[in-house]
């Protein structure tokens, strides 16, 4: 078993430095995103991303960060990551911690061989042949002494891999949570929210949909500009961060519009939650930093629709935006469900 691991190690470290001579090779920099991209090809570990890297190589003998962002966004996106980095840098980080205890064991064995010479030298102090053995003996002991320094060196030497496989792993922990989410608003982005709404269909659980967007915002923008702007949607994101529990999920779908789902909730309490935002958001007035100026507030307009035993994901989210479409119908700043009488107006 620890013989195994060991082995294991020493493959990580090969692949490792090929990766690296990969991307000293290509003039590539030296991130995490490339750095997995290539430690996957040059340890053969991801078929699919071999023979594209293969094709980029046959193009043009070379590669550049935009084939690499590519290969990585194809094989590793932001689903592949959040099921799997966890997994990886856990096992990673086992194997080296058994291989520590492998280490900690031989120096312990070495020990306990160099007090036992010791012993031998001393109950054997009075034989015929002492100064033979003697040299014998001092000959041992310097090779236990080399022993344990050499294992001492290799324990150093595991323990700064230790370090640098878990620098590597928060890395691919701030890629995988860069991946889900958006930049400007920190909330989860549109692939996110994709995945957490096929997982919620994959358990076939009943959950509503809030479909929400900024009341005429962009003439707000083209007004104010687009520092303004994105002031708006920081706030409006904020709230829903506030207003959300933590098995929901609020996300930034595109623009100005919304997106939030609500596990385990019927309509009437997420039309509950849907007018606690609205309000919420417009009691917040706007005040434009650099001249003191009051902006006034923001409204919202928000699609109430929950799931049905025969929906898709595209067919609830076609209801939730049919309900925003009718808000907007019907004034905006306002929340509409599927079963409200706006929505026979829309029909």
């Amino acid at each position: 078993m620890a013989t195994s691991t060991a082995g294991d190690v020493g493959r990580v470290h090969a692949f490792s430095l090929k990766a690296l001579e990969r991307v000293q090779q290509y003039g590539l920099p030296p991130t995490p995103r490339v750095y997995q991209v290539l430690y996957a090809y040059v340890s053969e570990s991801h078929r699919a991303l071999c023979l594209d890297l293969d094709a980029c190589l046959f193009r043009a003998d070379t590669l550049t960060e935009a084939d690499i962002d590519e290969i990585y966004d194809r094989h590793f996106g932001a689903e592949h990551l959040t099921q799997s980095v966890d997994e990886v840098g856990t096992r990673i980080s086992d194997e080296l911690q058994q291989v520590m205890a492998m280490m900690d064991a031989a120096r312990g064995t070495a020990d306990a061989y160099t007090e036992a010479l010791i012993d031998i030298a001393e109950r054997t102090g009075e034989n015929i042949d002492r100064d033979q053995f003697r040299l014998v003996l001092d000959a041992l002991m310097r090779s236990t002494r080399e022993m344990q320094s050499a294992n001492s060196e290799l324990e150093n030497r595991l323990k700064a891999s230790v370090k640098q496989m878990a620098t590597l792993q928060n890395n691919l922990e701030a890629i995988r949570v860069e991946s889900l989410t958006d930049p400007l608003t920190l909330l989860a982005n549109r692939k996110s929210l994709e995945t957490a709404m096929d997982k919620l269909f994959r358990e076939n659980r009943m959950f509503s949909l809030l479909v929400t967007d900024i009341d005429h915002f962009k003439s707000f923008n083209d007004r104010y500009g687009h520092l303004t702007g994105d002031r708006v949607l920081r706030l409006v994101a904020g709230t829903l961060k506030q207003s959300v529990k933590g098995r929901d999920t609020a996300a930034r779908y595109g623009g100005e519009e919304f997106v939030i789902l609500l596990p385990g909730t019927g309509l009437r309490s997420a039309m509950s939650v849907a007018e606690g935002i609205r309000q919420s958001v417009m009691n917040k007035e706007l005040v434009k930093r650099s001249t003191g100026e009051n902006l006034g507030c923001v409204t919202l307009s928000i699609g109430v629709a929950t799931r049905r035993e025969d929906d898709t994901a595209e067919s609830l989210i076609g209801r939730a935006d049919a309900c925003l479409y009718a808000a907007k119908r019907s004034g905006r700043n306002r929340v509409v469900g599927e079963t409200d009488p706006e929505m026979a107006k829309v029909a």
